[in-house]
């Protein structure tokens, strides 16, 4: 992933010594861009305690800091706090895939929701098919192809797979209807797919969609 910006905070430790937790958070918050990335909150002695995704670096990190809307775990994870950085990326879906990818480098120890792998789904490129199909997956990956997560969260697979139709226009339906088409579908008259069922694009442009998918997910 590639990013914009990369900017760290540990400095403001040496500015404001005794600050922990919600006031620190309060005031890293005000050096924050209006521009979406993913945070990492850290422990005084460095650990990452949890890794964080925002549309609003500057909007979702201040929300810390009331702490009557948040779990107890959340407050707790406020408590530990002593430090923070952050990623400025391009677009909200470039920190969605970073947060993922750190997520699961890291592990840490507020993420909960990412310790089993295989609870999680994937965006998979099936390359069992002529024209490859784009889809959410769980489970045993058995299935030929090149798998991209996990994901913390269904919905965040869903936005991602959204996103990626828009950008690409990859089919998304099952070979079962793939086959069976006669004309395409809704999904091409709202520019989602590139209608490959009906030969509206060819197998080698269709080819450098998948290519150009598969960039993205490594930059």
């Amino acid at each position: 992933m590639k990013k914009k910006e990369q900017k760290s905070n540990n400095h403001l430790e040496n500015i404001q010594p005794n600050l922990k937790g919600q006031e620190i958070i309060k005031f890293i918050a005000k050096t924050l861009p209006n521009q979406s990335g993913v945070y990492q909150m850290e422990d005084e002695d460095g650990q990452i305690l949890y890794i964080g995704k925002a549309k609003n670096l500057a909007k979702r990190v201040i929300n810390y800091t009331s702490l009557n809307n948040l779990t107890r775990r959340l407050q707790r994870m406020v408590s530990l706090t002593k430090q923070m950085n952050f990623f400025v990326t391009n677009t909200e879906i470039e920190a969605l895939l970073l947060e993922c990818n750190l997520i699961k480098r890291h592990k840490p120890r507020f993420n909960i929701i990412l310790r089993d792998d295989k609870s999680f789904p994937y965006i998979l490129i099936n390359k069992e098919h002529q024209f490859p199909r784009l889809q959410k997956y769980r489970g045993r990956k058995n299935i030929k192809g090149d798998y991209y997560g996990p994901f913390v969260s269904p919905s965040v697979a869903d936005y991602t797979l959204i996103a990626l139709q828009k950008a690409f226009l990859l089919r998304s339906c099952s070979e079962g209807t793939f086959k069976n088409r006669s004309r395409p579908c809704l999904l091409y008259d709202i520019k989602r797919c590139s209608g490959p069922c009906v030969n509206y694009i060819n197998q080698a442009k269709y080819k450098e969609s998948i290519d150009d998918a598969k960039k993205f997910f490594k930059r």
